[in-house]
């Protein structure tokens, strides 16, 4: 069975999947005017 390598690893992949799922359901905060796409949010905060 496959699993996770190591904690951080693990720690990293399931904030994103959290991260993904608040952006889905429209919990993250705007802080522009004009509201985002799902892409745009993301790509806002890796970068």
């Amino acid at each position: 069975m496959l699993g996770f390598k190591d904690f951080n690893c693990a720690r990293v992949i399931l904030s994103g999947i959290e991260l993904m799922r608040m952006i889905k359901k429209g919990q993250l905060q705007c802080s522009g005017n004009c509201p985002l796409s799902a892409a745009q949010q993301f790509y806002s905060i890796v970068s």
